[in-house]
């Protein structure tokens, strides 16, 4: 027998991709790899230019990375965690609220979608109807404004943190263990300018926003930060 034809939604090819699904890991993951690279990077730039020997640039570079990563970590975790505890406090008061004042409650959802443009009569049946569905749903959707891609994560922000910064801070390690002493200032910068911009257009790829932008904006704070880190590094060697 032949299958038949999936049906597809013809509405779909004319609609444009949404990219806000991706906001929460895509936040975590690139700011953790730009910060790994761009933050080990200036940490080296800043030792290298104090130092003739490489190996207190190689151990800065690895403490950078390992501190780094942990601290992105923890930092992502306990931040998004107080996130979720605000969230899951509101979500308990919402409950008690829709179990003592149901009707205040239903009148308050009904006000929400007059504001956004219905008609009083038409957002009172709607907000009847989304009541008896599931009214807890409702309000924690449309009063509270918290939805599954909008909802805290902790652990997976932290997860994404930690594992994005490492990889971002690899790069400054490799280049400071096999690339020549002699002008590892420059090639610091060059590499880390280079995969500055390589991120930046990938997030904004991803993300759907200004390519060129993103990469002109990523690229000046990174220059930024590690020519004032290899000042700092360059006075502190001179102060030696």
């Amino acid at each position: 027998m032949r299958a038949e034809p999936k049906h597809s939604n013809p509405l779909k090819e004319y609609l444009s991709p949404h990219y806000i699904h991706k906001s929460n890991w895509l936040r975590a993951a690139v700011l953790g790899a730009n910060d790994g690279l761009l933050s080990t990077a200036s940490i080296v730039v800043g030792v290298a230019s104090a130092s003739e020997t490489r190996g207190p640039i190689v151990l800065a570079a690895l403490a950078g990375l390992v501190a780094g990563a942990l601290s992105m970590a923890a930092g992502e975790y306990v931040s998004v965690s107080s996130q979720t505890d605000i969230e899951k406090s509101d979500i308990a008061r919402e409950a008690k609220e829709l179990e003592e004042i149901p009707e205040t409650e239903l009148q308050y959802l009904a006000t929400i979608y007059e504001q956004r443009g219905l008609k009083k009569e038409t957002a009172l049946q709607v907000a009847r109807e989304l009541t008896e569905h599931d009214a807890l749903a409702a309000h924690i959707r449309d009063e509270l404004g918290i939805n599954e891609i909008s909802q805290a994560k902790p652990l997976q922000a932290a997860l994404a943190s930690g594992a994005s910064f490492t990889c971002g801070a690899v790069l400054p390690l490799v280049i400071t263990i096999f690339l020549p002493l002699k002008a590892m200032v420059y090639y610091q910068y060059g590499f880390t300018i280079a995969f500055l911009m390589l991120l930046g257009a990938i997030a904004a790829k991803t993300g759907g926003s200004n390519v060129f932008k993103a990469v002109l904006r990523i690229s000046l704070w990174g220059t930024v930060a590690m020519v004032i880190t290899a000042a700092v590094g360059r006075l502190s060697g001179v102060a030696l």
